[in-house]
């Protein structure tokens, strides 16, 4: 143990040399051993070789971009706390991924974003990482990119996922435009992992007010019918996915989503009974909920057309008016 706690500070140490080569191989050094030893990764933090690391995520340097990335994202697997106590840790990650097109390393805004999903494992920091709209910006900027490489798109939408398991940060993720990104992400990739991923968090940024008009505004019910529709042969995920927005959507929304819903062609609610049957616990509870919501929806519904249209008879009687004359032209 000694001399592990003896090898980390050496590289620390160099991680300050002036000598670039130096620097380069000390990062190489590091994150080989966070990478193959898992008890190093804590001993490495406490050596304080984590501002080190931040600091070198603005290099022009791709390779020295990379490894201090990668470093950071093994240290973060174990080692959680010393990475959010870091002053401007977070900067520097909003660095790589802000300048995910132009200076920065494919690999290192992928190791960027999936260091943010590894920290938001942790509860407490959600709203932290929330809270910082430059680093949700650049997130959805990921997945807006044609060519952004499909490993990026991949732990972008992780990391989205991870910040919108907060309730209170989903309207602010809807109002950077993450909804349009999504929905427009699901009919451009056709591939499975990618709709999967995409799904999954547009069940719950689903799960605020906001997301109403969000979704009508790119007709989002009606993607999320056409990838329960059993004729389309999405995934079982995917359909457990589509199922938990339709859901969140129906409870956060109003009677617009419920008209919607009310009309869902036959396929999609096959495809919701499938999930009831086939899914996984979670999936098959959730599926129930949404058959059951909308059954009532459509009964309360029914009951409140029926209603206006016996407030309207008798306004017309009293008025000895026609209600034929009120729609004619």
């Amino acid at each position: 143990m000694e001399v592990k706690h003896r090898t980390a500070r050496s590289l620390v140490k160099k991680l300050g040399s002036v000598s670039e080569i130096t620097r380069s191989e000390a990062l190489a050094e590091l994150r080989l051993m966070t990478k193959n030893d898992a008890e190093s990764r804590l001993i490495i933090a406490e050596a304080g070789a984590i501002p080190y690391l931040a600091e070198t995520l603005y290099s022009s340097s791709h390779d020295s971009q990379d490894n201090a990335a990668a470093t950071l994202l093994n240290i973060s697997i174990s080692s959680r706390a010393p990475l959010m106590s870091t002053r401007g840790l977070l900067d520097a990650i909003s660095h790589v991924l802000r300048h995910h097109a132009t200076n920065s390393s494919p690999s290192a805004v992928q190791s960027s974003a999936a260091t943010l999903y590894s920290l938001l494992v942790d509860d407490s920091y959600r709203p932290i990482i929330g809270a910082k709209r430059d680093i949700a910006y650049s997130l959805i900027e990921i997945i807006k990119r044609p060519n952004s490489p499909p490993r990026s798109i991949k732990d972008a939408l992780k990391a989205l996922f991870g910040i919108a398991l907060f309730p209170l940060n989903r309207a602010g993720l809807i109002d950077l435009g993450a909804a349009g990104a999504l929905f427009s992400l699901v009919l451009k990739d056709g591939r499975v992992g990618i709709v999967e991923d995409t799904t999954a968090v547009i069940a719950q940024i689903a799960g605020c007010e906001e997301s109403e008009r969000a979704f009508w505004k790119v007709s989002g019910v009606k993607v999320l019918e056409d990838l329960l529709d059993v004729g389309t042969g999405s995934s079982e995920r995917t359909k457990e996915n589509a199922v938990g927005a339709l859901l969140n959507l129906l409870r956060c929304g109003g009677g617009g989503v419920m008209r919607e819903v009310k009309e869902m062609r036959p396929g999609a609610v096959e495809g919701i009974k499938d999930v009831m049957e086939n899914g996984t616990a979670k999936g098959k509870s959730k599926a129930i909920a949404l058959l059951k919501a909308v059954e009532d929806g459509a009964k309360k519904w029914d009951f409140a057309v029926s209603h206006r249209a016996v407030q309207l008879c008798f306004w017309c009687w009293m008025r000895n008016v026609s209600p034929r004359n009120i729609f004619s032209s």
